[in-house]
C-alpha cells in the first residue's frame, strides 16, 4: 500500500536532473530554475485517491488519482500528459505518455528516505527525498 509514502519530504539530494530535463524537452531558462529548487513533495489518501501535492519556490503542482487508472496531468513544465500510478514489489511507479513519448517515475522507500528514480529513454535521474 502507499502508507510508507505518506508525509512531507523534502529533496536532499539529486543527480542527472539537468539531462533528465533536457531529454524530456524542457527549454534552458525552465531547466536551469528547476535544477536550483528544493522541492517538498506531500503525499495523502482521501478513500481510494491518492494526492501528490509539489511545492517548490519555482511552480507548484499537484495530482489527485486512483491506483492504476489512467488520469490527465499538467506537469511543472506544462506537459499534457496521460499517467497511471501502480504499486509494484513496494515501489509507486508512474507512467506518462505524450507525443508519442514516455517516461517513468519511479519512488520508493530506501532506509526511511524517499527516492525517486526519473527515467526517459536511457537517461536516470535519481533523487532523494528525506520525510520532514
Amino acid at each position: 500500500m502507499v502508507e510508507p509514502f505518506l508525509g512531507t519530504w523534502k529533496l536532499v539530494s539529486s543527480e542527472n536532473f539537468e539531462d533528465y530535463m533536457k531529454e524530456l524537452g524542457v527549454d534552458l531558462a525552465a531547466r536551469n530554475v528547476a535544477g536550483l529548487v528544493k522541492p517538498t513533495v506531500s503525499i495523502s489518501v482521501n478513500g481510494e485517491m491518492v494526492n501528490i501535492r509539489t511545492q517548490s519556490s519555482f511552480k507548484n503542482t499537484e495530482i489527485s488519482f486512483k491506483l492504476g487508472e489512467e488520469f490527465d496531468e499538467t506537469t511543472a513544465d506544462n506537459r499534457k500528459v496521460k499517467s497511471i500510478i501502480t504499486l509494484h514489489s513496494g515501489s509507486m511507479i508512474q507512467v506518462q505518455k505524450w507525443l508519442g513519448k514516455e517516461t517513468t517515475i519511479k519512488r520508493k522507500i530506501v532506509d526511511g528516505k524517499m527516492v525517486v528514480e526519473c527515467t526517459m529513454n536511457n537517461i536516470v535521474s535519481t533523487r532523494i527525498y528525506e520525510k520532514v
